[in-house]
């Protein structure tokens, strides 16, 4: 008897016993991509986005921009047919967007897990959480270095978290690991700890094809590279500058067909003009320049437009988060990313707030709607983000999760059906009656309202009686709940096996190193 086939008889044989396993066992639900069936914010006119394009084709073609400590780019550039003095590269006009146009419009970003597969691009929104922090928080041990504990943790909220339909990258920095071995650790633990899709490592050229390489254990050599498992975030050193850190992880991800998101780094007014059409000017050249790259690479190459801009307040430095200003570049970039025919990546939950208090959520509020209106694909820091990208809060992220929810419901549109006229429900209660126990509200109640998980509803005695508890007590109390009934995916043991087993070998390859 095959094992397989001995594992089916074993299944079938438990009778009551498996139908009360059912019953008790923990159900993950993840919900599908967001489809959105609402307009997109359209806040620019066809005369500024005319004006933006001109002015980025000039800024790329008289300006230039820097490919650093990269001889191998300004080489395609050349044999491309760019203007090169020394590492400034000066690219005529049209040349850029003639080589984006080999990038697909949309693109599957596999699972392993097929039920999960993400479709990016569209009308589509995907949700990724929290990206880069290198301290976290939570309720009882306040503020501190990220672990890979902690990384653990945050990966199986992810996986929990039914409105989240990717588990992201460097969810936090795992500062008790090695620099340049916790690459292995971190994607282990997406490979392992859940089956949604994940993000590769970019802080070295030879790190992203230690992820490519993982991906070919858990995928199969030839299935990555015949379709897209990973996105990787690419930044660019605004302004105008490629370095040859994040251009070097581009090549490999380029090279062998998984996603790049091309993604200036933007703080208004210090690194971009203060001026909105000035930053988006800048934003639309750094793309152009970074996706025309890749096409250099590998013609076809998945790519996603990005836009990460905030702006500064300018009397202490600090970024700032939820602004108007950057919801029109948020909404302007958006637009310029559409009329390229490219899957656009911003937003998140962002906020400059040290707790998950009023000002986090306001700020946090202002950029997932600005998202979502403004045609968003894929969001990276969607739940988790606190103290402007210092911190991944366990708190914040099982919050914003739930918040997630409404950017479902929101995106949904309003039904015009007759079910959703509730024409014999009016019929059926007439004058002076109410609707509680109606035909319609029982057969529709379940699914009407968008329901939370975390937020307090209940009457103030209520309330009172169990503790008053505010909304960061509330969500340390959900993060508890979802770590204990944590439920890791079945994974083949032997691909398991030979992960573990690439990794103890690469590891062992190198001594340590925390620079």
């Amino acid at each position: 008897m095959s094992e397989a086939a001995a594992r089916t008889r074993r299944g079938r044989s438990g009778g009551g016993a498996a139908r009360r396993a059912e019953r008790t066992a923990v159900t993950i639900d993840t919900a599908p991509t967001i489809t959105r069936n609402i307009p997109n914010m359209e806040l620019l006119n066809e005369e500024a986005l005319e004006i933006i394009e001109a002015n980025a084709e000039t800024v790329l073609e008289e300006i230039g921009v820097n490919f650093v400590n990269n001889p191998g780019a300004l080489q395609r550039w050349r044999d491309a047919g760019a203007d090169v003095q020394g590492e400034r590269v000066h690219i005529p006009r049209g040349l850029a967007r003639k080589l984006c146009a080999t990038a697909p419009s949309t693109f599957t970003q596999h699972a392993r897990n097929p039920a999960k597969n993400v479709e990016i691009g569209g009308k589509n929104l995907v949700l990724a959480p929290v990206y880069g922090p290198p301290f976290v928080r939570d309720l009882d041990g306040g503020r501190r270095y990220a672990t890979m504990e902690d990384f653990r943790n945050f990966v199986k909220l992810g996986h929990m978290s039914k409105w989240v339909q990717h588990s992201g990258g460097t969810v936090c920095e795992p500062t008790d690991l090695p620099v340049n071995k916790r690459h292995f650790d971190m994607l282990r633990a997406h490979m392992t700890l859940t089956d949604k899709p994940f993000m590769g490592s970019v802080t070295e050229p030879s790190r992203a094809q230690d992820c490519v390489d993982m991906c070919g254990i858990l995928f199969g050599e030839d299935f990555v590279q015949q379709n897209t498992v990973m996105t990787s975030l690419i930044n660019i050193n605004s302004p105008l500058t490629f370095d040859d850190v994040m251009m070097g992880a581009l090549e490999v991800y380029a090279a062998n067909n998984q996603a790049c998101i091309i993604s200036p780094f933007i703080v208004g007014g210090a690194m971009a003009p203060v001026s909105v059409v000035g930053t988006l000017t800048q934003v639309l050249a750094e793309v152009l320049a970074g996706i025309a790259y890749s096409q250099l690479v590998r013609p076809g190459a998945p790519v996603i437009f990005g836009a990460f801009v905030t702006s500064i307040d300018m009397n202490s430095g600090a970024p700032t988060f939820g602004t108007p200003e950057a919801s029109q570049i948020l909404y302007g970039a958006g637009q310029l990313a559409r009329r390229l025919g490219l899957p656009f990546r911003s937003g998140g939950s962002l906020c400059g707030s040290k707790l998950p208090d009023a000002q986090a959520a306001y700020e946090t509020a202002n950029t997932l709607n600005a998202a979502l209106l403004g045609g968003v694909n894929f969001m990276l820091h969607a739940c988790g983000w606190l103290e402007g990208g210092l911190v991944s809060s366990f708190e914040k992220f099982v919050l914003d999760a739930d918040q997630l929810g409404t950017l479902h419901k929101m995106a949904a549109g309003v039904a015009y059906d007759e079910n959703a006229q509730a024409m014999d429900a009016i019929r059926e209660v007439g004058p002076g009656g109410h609707y509680l126990g109606c035909a319609h509200t029982q057969a529709n109640f379940k699914q009407a309202f968008w329901r939370t998980e975390v937020l307090d509803y209940k009457p103030y005695e209520t309330w009172d009686e169990e503790g008053g508890r505010n909304s960061q007590i509330l969500a340390s109390e959900r993060v508890t709940k979802l770590l204990n009934s944590y439920q890791a995916p079945q994974l083949d043991p032997g691909i398991a096996e030979a992960l573990a087993g690439y990794v103890a070998n690469r590891k062992a390859e190198m001594p340590d190193a925390f620079m």
